[in-house]
């Protein structure tokens, strides 16, 4: 498995293609706003275990507030070089309804042959290539943890403008507008977005995440991690989106560092009986690291939302470890970190760290 490394600017079909199977981004294979429901047609069909590598747009750059012109944005930048894939979508009459829709784009769905409601879907991040040498960092219209004091008063939008150090490792600030870049933090690439179909005819917003997964927005899901989601359609028609370069755990001024990726990703359809054997009853997305289990709470009330994810990690240690309750809660509060994921999503998100060399 191989982490995110220093890769050309990927244009659609070009560079490395590391699946057989390949899904590039644009208006005929993306949905913009809205995650897929039982009522999408799949875009692609793959038998269970099959890899895919699938092109990501981030929204950043896109947006109308941003002028829903990349080229013109990304240019008073200094960019040259914009992904067309972004541009295509950004100039399309996709129906998106400012307002009433979210910002995220997502792959339409992929119906995984033998996935039945009941049973889990793994969705293994095998590889994640940047497509760019830049990303975008933004604050805007009374969201993110200091609504009402950023952005400054009579500015409905800050765009931060972060670049890519040449060796691919880093991204890059200022200190003030329009200084040198002086700041720098540690890239580790990852999807936001992650999820299963809901029942029925109606998409779910792409803000909020839920049960289904989609915007979890849980930075450790990079290469060589799994994430594991309650499959709720014969199907699982699943979907990945919302790529990011880089995040903080609470990802606090409402997005973090967002630019495209190119992902390649492995479908595994775990039957309901292996799965209640592995990790219970799974009611909402479970992580998995080499080194650390992540059960998930989520609520719009964050103190419901640690909540909800200790009584998931307990269920958790119950099921794969074979661990009194009570223990298993004495255990959580002497070893294992809760994190908040975000608090940005309207749903904010609470996830455990539990070390699987604890267990032995």
């Amino acid at each position: 498995m191989t982490a995110a490394r220093t890769s050309p600017f990927l244009q659609p079909h070009q560079g490395l293609i590391t699946a057989d199977t390949y899904l590039p981004a644009g208006p005929e294979t993306s949905l913009w706003g809205r995650l897929p429901c039982e009522a999408d047609e799949p875009v692609l069909t793959v038998a269970a275990g099959d890899r895919v590598t699938l092109d990501t747009i981030s929204h950043e750059g896109i947006l109308e507030d941003q002028g829903r012109d990349p080229e013109a944005f990304f240019g008073a930048h200094g960019v040259t070089d914009v992904l067309s894939d972004a541009v295509a979508l950004a100039r399309s009459a996709y129906p998106r309804e400012i307002g009433v829709d979210g910002p995220h784009v997502v792959t339409r769905p992929i119906a995984v042959e033998g996935a039945r409601r009941g049973d889990v879907l793994a969705i293994t991040v095998e590889e994640t290539l940047p497509r760019v040498p830049y990303g975008v960092i933004s604050n805007r219209h009374g969201r993110g943890a200091l609504a009402g004091t950023y952005p400054l008063e009579g500015a409905e939008l800050f765009s931060a403008f972060a670049q890519v150090s040449e060796d691919g490792r880093y991204g890059l600030l200022p200190r003030h507008p329009g200084q040198d870049l002086s700041v720098r933090f540690e890239l580790a690439p990852f999807l936001g977005v992650m999820g299963v179909a809901v029942p029925g005819d109606q998409r779910p917003h792409s803000v909020p995440p839920g049960p289904h997964g989609g915007n979890i927005d849980i930075r450790l899901l990079t290469a060589g991690s799994t994430l594991y989601l309650p499959v709720q359609v014969d199907g699982a028609l699943a979907y990945v989106g919302d790529p990011h370069f880089a995040q903080g755990d609470g990802e606090v001024s409402l997005t973090a560092m967002e630019a495209s990726l190119r992902a390649t990703v492995r479908l595994d359809v775990i039957a309901r009986e292996e799965s209640l054997r592995a990790f219970g009853e799974l009611t909402g997305p479970l992580a998995e690291t080499t080194e650390l289990l992540v059960p998930t709470g989520m609520d719009e009330d964050l103190d419901e939302a640690v909540r909800r994810a200790v009584r998931a990690a307990i269920a958790l240690i119950q099921a794969r470890f074979d661990m009194d309750p009570r223990l298993a809660y004495a255990y959580l509060s002497a070893a294992t970190d809760f994190r908040i994921s975000q608090v940005v999503d309207v749903v904010k998100g609470v996830h455990a760290t539990i070390r699987k060399a604890d267990f032995l």
